[in-house]
């Protein structure tokens, strides 16, 4: 099993599940975060005062995977949350050593499949 973890531009959230949805992959968190990569810094005036804006706003996915389903969901990550500009983020795979619903108790990659109605 693997945690995907995706930083993506806010604007390409709904793309980015679109994608995943058709790739049937399931289950995810989205989380807002600031951050900073190869983006160029942005100067603002704020009441007067000249600021300095380091930090963009960006979403952080989570997405636990079966081993199966790594490579899907990168490709449909890619596809759409590419713009092709600097600052369209980054994919990290982490190995995700337990899992379990809670709901079921379900362990391992039944934790992180999709849930039968």
């Amino acid at each position: 099993m693997k945690l995907i973890v995706a930083i993506i531009r806010p604007d390409r959230l709904n793309e980015v599940l679109e994608a995943l949805y058709r790739a049937e992959v399931r289950g995810l968190t989205v989380t807002r975060v600031l951050g900073h990569g190869g983006e160029t810094e942005r100067v603002e005036t704020y009441r007067g005062t000249t600021v300095k804006l380091e930090l963009q706003e960006k979403l952080r996915l989570e997405i636990g995977v079966s081993d199966s389903f790594v490579d899907i969901t990168i490709r449909a990550i890619l596809a759409s949350a590419r713009t092709g500009d600097v600052g369209d983020g980054k994919i990290f795979v982490l190995d995700l050593h337990q899992a379990v619903r809670i709901r079921t108790g379900e362990t391992a990659e039944g934790a992180v499949t999709p849930v039968s109605q």
